[in-house]
């Protein structure tokens, strides 16, 4: 059900086609470093190079007898090459090619994720600029808090989106490893030189020690990655939700010409895409308990790993690819709503600004604890009986004898909220060009 969701490109990496792609040119990597080291003749290779390739549909068919893709694979391939396939696989065992090739494409959906995440970035920083000034209220334990503006909202998930870029490069690095040791990975029957000159051709290094397969403590890395992105992209969607609720209604998600909110209420305009962002991110995240537990193999390695990673990276990938590219859509064509945003900031009749008069109270020379007492008797009355918090000080006593009428009015501005926005944008844009 994922794959429908998909992009074209990363759909494309994950097919058959590409990994047994990825797979010969694993294979004619080796070959390359045989003929540098003498063992391979260059008319060989040269015909090798010429002649090799496969089916899908023929591996498909020699699997269902061997019950070995890599052999069925192998097979394949000699029906291209003819008699100088005794040239190719020449000391390796499967999984020299297919965890080389595993972390080729992992390498390459790491890139394409990449690009997604630096498309985002450019999108969030370009949204985080125009709403720079655009005033709101913020909003702890989802109660209001003090004021805020919706760019600086932005701009926390900008900042969180170029961690998210870090740890992916990252990953990149954890993961452009391979091995092409043996059986065990002990050289058994290769040169070690081998694997030097093969994996340099791939771009690739060598895993300074390996036994027949990479330690999954390298992929797992990669899906760590993978989720704790999902989980942002679903920290955002569930923020937008939030402020697309009848009550505040301060963010839409886009509303199509045609679409349909329900089947029974005509009015309705649900924010299922941003909902369906947080479904299908826990699937990222559930994906990864999986690869954790491929870690612990049995000695120098068993196949329990291998059935999981079919499915849980093509499915992380393609799954994250669409949260992105879901993301960035909706950001670019969500619609914000900044009167409502101050409407909504006036909500609570001015008990947004209580911090305000405390310090001020304390600055006179009060105990905060009685600074305190004072700001939130009133504040409560306020609150409980609908009144505005303004009046309420002016009428009492204890605060009018600290301060003036002038000095409590003065604490009723949004400046000093906003006096600090300008520094923060500096501190996050700073490195950017």
């Amino acid at each position: 059900m994922i794959r429908r969701y998909t992009r074209p490109r990363m759909g494309s990496i994950w097919t058959d086609e590409n990994r047994y792609r990825k797979w010969l040119e694993v294979e004619i990597a080796v070959c390359e470093a045989w003929h540098e080291l003498g063992r391979i003749p260059g008319e060989a290779l040269a015909e090798i190079k010429e002649k090799a390739n496969f089916s899908v549909e023929r591996i498909e068919e020699i699997e269902k007898t061997v019950k070995h893709d890599l052999i069925a694979f192998l097979t394949s391939v000699a029906e291209y090459i003819g008699p100088l396939s005794r040239y190719v696989h020449l000391g390796l065992t499967s999984y020299d090619v297919v965890d080389t090739a595993f972390s080729l494409l992992i390498k390459e959906s790491l890139e394409e994720i990449l690009v997604q995440f630096e498309a985002l970035k450019g999108v969030l920083r370009e949204q985080a600029l125009k709403h720079k000034k655009t005033v709101m209220i913020g909003r702890t334990h989802g109660v209001h808090a003090e004021p805020i503006t919706f760019g600086f909202k932005l701009l926390v998930w900008y900042e969180e989106t170029k961690r998210n870029i870090l740890r992916i490069k990252q990953a990149r690095e954890t993961i452009s490893y391979g091995r092409i040791a043996g059986a065990v990975g002990t050289f058994g029957h290769l040169d070690p030189r081998v694997e030097e000159i093969a994996l340099r051709k791939l771009g690739l290094k060598p895993a300074p020690v390996s036994t027949q397969i990479l330690q999954r403590d390298r992929h797992a890395e990669v899906l760590a990655t993978l989720a704790i992105a999902a989980s942002s992209l679903d920290k955002f969607a569930t923020e937008i939700r939030h402020l697309q609720k009848t009550e505040v209604l301060e963010v839409e998600e886009p509303f199509t010409r045609g679409q349909k909110g329900s089947s029974a209420m005509p009015h309705k305009r649900n924010p299922v895409r941003t909902e369906r962002i947080s479904g299908l991110a826990r699937l990222a995240r559930s994906n990864l308990q999986a690869a954790l537990e491929n870690i612990p193999l049995w000695h120098e390695r068993d196949i329990s790993h291998s059935s999981v990673e079919r499915v849980i990276f093509p499915d992380t990938f393609i799954l994250v690819d669409f949260l992105l590219a879901e993301t960035i859509n909706i950001i670019q064509n969500w619609h914000v709503y900044p009167e409502k945003m101050k409407k909504n900031l006036e909500l609570t009749r001015g008990l947004i600004f209580s911090q305000r008069v405390l310090l001020v109270l304390t600055d006179k020379g009060l105990s905060r604890e009685k600074a305190y007492q004072l700001v939130q008797r009133n504040s409560l009355k306020a609150w409980e009986e609908h009144h505005d918090l303004l009046p309420l000080l002016l009428a009492d006593d204890e605060v009018t004898a600290v301060l003036s009428p002038e000095e409590i009015k003065n604490c009723f501005t949004l400046e000093p909220f906003l006096s600090q926005i300008d520094y923060i944008y500096e501190r996050v844009l700073s490195d950017e060009s």
